[in-house]
């Protein structure tokens, strides 16, 4: 029977069951359409498959979960109207991809995606070697497949909604969400999760057997690992883990727990932290820095942190971040240590309770931009930098100044525009323990005012250019002592004021090339303390008595400059290495008087022979108390710059270079026309300049006296050269010299952050002085963060590392004293300090000096760092001088497992006063 017979054959059979049976044919068509076609809208209306060596183009393949309907024109559609449509099997659309072929088996209702499958079904996203997913059962299976050697590769991979896993083979249900997975590998947060049975239990419970969990990069080969043989996950909540062991480096550990629950989350968790174990020679073993954190908002957070030694010293801090987005920022840190040294009845026996109180709160500019307020406090005990148990940090302990400052600004956009301020500020010196503060300071000013000239006009000539202010100034000036801070008694003595002032000034030109500026300032002061001082007559002494009760006085003075810029250039010639050198001189000549205003001054006996003394009511007060002696003086400065161009070896440079010699070369003297005897003060040398590319800063500075002096050093009515000596008398002079050099393509090696907790304590954001340790958290590397740490290893994975990144900095200065004929170098010292990368991931740092004066070496720290990826260890140490102290750390980075940690050290041994 041929093939064309067999066809018509086929069709006689059709056409007689369309007569006999029109309704059943009816209902099969649409039986088909739902069942088949509704299910697979693309083109594939049985098995089709490709052979694994035949390529075939990729398309996207779109499954509709929607009974498809018969066409308008379609006769059929008139006899189903009653007729119920089966539902489909799927419920969204299901997208497929495959590389050598698709195929889909109606029989068993299964379709198979072979080599970079890709399967897309409601929020799950899978991709594998292969995939097979039979929609009758709803089920899905993936899997790897073998290349051309013989190798797996095309792991699955398994997305639904934030969840990722990677796995060898995945077999999941899509109605019922369970799924089972082998080798799965998944990201909780910090956690990297790798199971050899995953069950996943429903979309937010899974349990994994035989798990290993670290919070390492590498999570087929990582470091160190957790490994159980059960788990609870439930994905962005939280993990609960059996029998816990520790592996380090495939060896486990004796670590081990009979259980653990950690928190996996994005947003922060309140919880316990761990405290550090150690002791000390003078305070015996400790408990460091244990506590509790409270993740209270989105906005704010709190850290309780705790220290207890066991002689009975403890301390407390409270730590405290906060920011809401465009608006502000800030932290504030309070700390209280309640040291005790020995023990009670020895001779060392010692107490001592010190503070620290610490706020930074800064606005975004876009807030507001016509008001601020910022805050920048430091204050608290002046010995508990030097006595703290809980810092290692040496330029803080050697500060000798605490200051504070809180501020509010407004600016009233009017016209004139007026300016607004109200802060606090505090400064405390640390050796005298002398407190200042004004509680608080108001400052106002309106805009200068041109009242000559029209608001769209030139400003020129000296009517037009003659404007004037308005400034008010007031406090409220506190100063007490370390011992008598925050009670009843430094109150007492404080002293209030205000001064008003208005100046008047304007500015010109004369003979075309001269600037001349002038002007006049009245000021008022208002005080609300005065003193006045007596002679008893019954203790035959000069007394002083405080008056309370409102005066005032008023001052005015007079001062004008003149000044031009003089430009001179010697040239060389082109063909020279240096073709010219540029001169640039700015002389200035300066005027000031100021009369006497002796009507403030009044005179009071001393002793019994009555011999009398001038005073003035209004000294010691806020503000300058006004002179009894008139001043008359010219000022004289010559500035000079010297710049050399040099030519450019570089051919395609069209212009030579342009190198600075001298930043500064700077001159300055006066002269009192009113003085009847020394009426020349010292002149005043300045210079400085920057040399090797910019990297070497120099400065120089001496102070140059034409009179003599006398035996007891007194400067005397004559000068030097008349006394047998030269034209001036060198009474002082220093010199500094700062280098700083890096590695980095010639890039200075960069300090500290300015906002650090080094600076903010009184350190010095480079580390000359050293590293500052904060003791709390020793997860923070102690050298700068680079940005080039994540590049390539140039090592080639030898221990030696072919580019050594490094930075110096080098720091030296010499003082001169000669005030009294000593001739005596008072200063000079060298300081160095320097980082370097022995290996990609091993550093090493160092800080020290000489003093040729003391005849010593300064503050010296080694410092030594080792990267061990997910984990850091460093060893600091200051081997000798009254900072000894050294610092062992090993411990996780990840802050989920900040506990896990080895930190032993040896503090300094502080000396604590009463």
């Amino acid at each position: 029977m041929t093939l064309q017979k067999i066809s018509h054959f086929f069709t006689k059979i059709v056409l007689i069951q369309l007569r006999t049976n029109f309704l059943h044919i009816v209902l099969s068509a649409i039986f088909l359409t739902v069942g088949t076609s509704a299910l697979w809208a693309q083109e594939t209306p049985k098995s089709v498959t490709v052979p694994p060596g035949k390529k075939e183009t990729k398309k996207p393949v779109v499954t509709k979960t929607e009974n498809d309907s018969l066409k308008p024109g379609d006769t059929l559609a008139l006899a189903v109207d009653t007729v119920k449509r089966s539902k489909s099997a799927l419920d969204a659309e299901v997208h497929r991809v495959a590389k050598d072929y698709e195929e889909l088996n109606q029989e068993t209702q299964e379709l198979t995606l072979y080599n970079e499958a890709e399967l897309y079904y409601k929020d799950i996203e899978l991709k594998a070697g292969i995939i097979k997913m039979n929609y009758k059962k709803n089920e899905v299976y993936a899997g790897r497949i073998k290349d051309s050697l013989g190798n797996y590769s095309q792991m699955p991979y398994f997305k639904q909604g934030a969840n990722v896993v990677e796995a060898d083979s995945i077999h999941f249900n899509t109605v019922s969400k369970k799924a089972r997975v082998w080798n799965s590998r998944t990201d909780q947060g910090e956690f990297r999760v790798k199971g050899e049975i995953t069950k996943k239990e429903n979309d937010s419970v899974y349990f994994i057997k035989g798990a290993r969990f670290t919070t390492s990069k590498n999570i087929e080969d990582p470091e160190y690992y957790f490994y159980t043989d059960k788990i609870k996950l439930v994905p962005n909540k939280k993990v609960v883990v059996g029998f816990t062991n520790m592996v380090i480096a495939d060896v486990p550990t004796p670590l081990a727990l009979p259980f653990a629950f950690f928190p996996m989350t994005d947003e922060a968790e309140s919880g316990f932290i761990v405290p550090t174990f150690g002791e000390n020679n003078r305070q015996g073993y400790f408990l460091q820095n244990g506590g509790y954190y409270f993740a209270l908002s989105d906005y704010y957070d709190l850290t309780v942190l705790g220290d207890y030694f066991t002689n009975g010293s403890y301390g407390l801090r409270f730590q405290s971040s906060y920011a809401k987005r465009y608006k502000f920022s800030g932290n504030v840190n309070l700390r209280f240590e309640n040291n005790v040294q020995s023990e009670r009845g020895f001779p060392d026996y010692a107490r001592s309770r010190q503070y620290n109180i610490q706020w930074s709160h800064n606005q975004d500019a876009k807030a507001n931009p016509n008001s601020r307020f910022s805050a920048s406090v430091n204050l608290g005990s002046s010995q508990f930098y030097r006595q703290s148990q809980n810092l290692a940090n040496i330029g803080a302990s050697l500060n000798n100044t605490l200051q504070s400052s809180v501020s509010y600004s407004k600016t009233f956009q009017t016209v004139p525009q007026i300016n607004f301020s109200l802060s606090a500020t505090h400064s405390q010196n640390t050796n005298t323990e002398v407190i200042n503060m004004t509680l608080p300071t108001l400052q106002a000013s309106v805009d200068r005012i041109f009242p000559f000239a029209p608001a769209d006009a030139p400003k020129k000539g000296f009517i037009k250019n003659l404007n004037l202010q308005y400034n008010l100034r007031g406090e409220n000036r506190i100063t007490t002592t370390d011992s008598l801070f925050f009670k009843p008694e430094m109150f007492r003595d404080a002293r209030s004021g205000l001064q008003h002032s208005i100046p008047l000034s304007t500015n010109f030109k004369v003979f075309k090339y001269f600037s001349v500026s002038t002007g006049t300032n009245y000021q008022e002061t208002w005080v609300m303390n005065t003193v006045q001082r007596y002679y008893n007559t019954n203790t035959n002494e000069a007394e002083t008595r405080d008056v309370k009760g409102f005066d005032s006085f008023r001052t005015y003075n007079f001062s004008s400059s003149i000044g031009t810029t003089i430009y001179g250039t010697f040239n060389f010639g082109e063909d020279k290495k240096v073709q010219a050198i540029r001169h640039v001189v700015r002389p200035a000549v300066s005027y000031s008087y100021t009369p006497a205003f002796d009507q403030y001054w009044d005179t009071y006996q001393t002793d019994a022979a009555g011999n009398y003394r001038e005073y003035t009511r209004f000294e010691n007060g806020l503000f300058s108390a006004p002179g009894n002696n008139y001043s008359n003086n010219i000022g004289l400065s010559v500035n000079n710059t010297f710049e050399a161009k040099v030519r450019n070896d570089d051919e395609t440079a069209e212009e030579p270079k342009k190198v600075m010699l001298l930043n500064n070369l700077n001159l300055s003297t006066t002269y009192n026309i009113a003085a009847d005897s020394l009426a020349w003060s010292p002149l005043r040398v300045t210079a400085g300049t920057n040399l090797l590319n910019q990297k070497m800063n120099i400065n120089f500075g001496t102070t140059l006296d034409p009179y003599a002096i006398d035996n007891n050093g007194n400067r005397i009515e004559r000068f030097n050269i008349d006394n047998g000596g030269s034209l001036f008398r060198m009474t002082s002079a220093n010199f500094t010299v700062n280098y700083s050099v890096s590695s980095k393509d010639g890039k200075t090696g960069k300090g500290k952050d300015g906002d650090s907790q080094t600076a903010r304590n009184g350190g010095r954001e480079d580390d000359l002085f050293g590293t500052a340790v904060d003791l709390s958290d020793r997860r923070q590397s102690m050298f700068d963060e680079d940005e080039d740490a994540e590049e390539e290893d140039k090592s080639g994975g030898t221990f030696y590392n072919a580019k050594l990144p490094w930075d110096l900095r080098f720091a030296y200065s010499l003082t001169y004293s000669n005030s009294n004929r000593q001739s005596k170098i008072t200063g000079n010292s060298i300081m160095v300090s320097g980082n370097i990368d022995l290996t990609p991931r091993w550093k090493m740092g160092f800080s020290s000096g000489y003093d040729f004066v003391q005849k010593g070496v300064t503050f010296t720290q080694l410092r030594f760092e080792r990267d061990l990826l997910s984990w850091r260890m460093d060893f600091n140490w200051v081997p000798f001088g009254d900072n000894t102290y050294w610092g062992f750390f090993i411990g996780i980075k990840s802050s989920v497992l900040s506990d896990i940690k080895y930190d032993k050290r040896q503090v300094p041994d502080r000396v604590i006063g009463n």
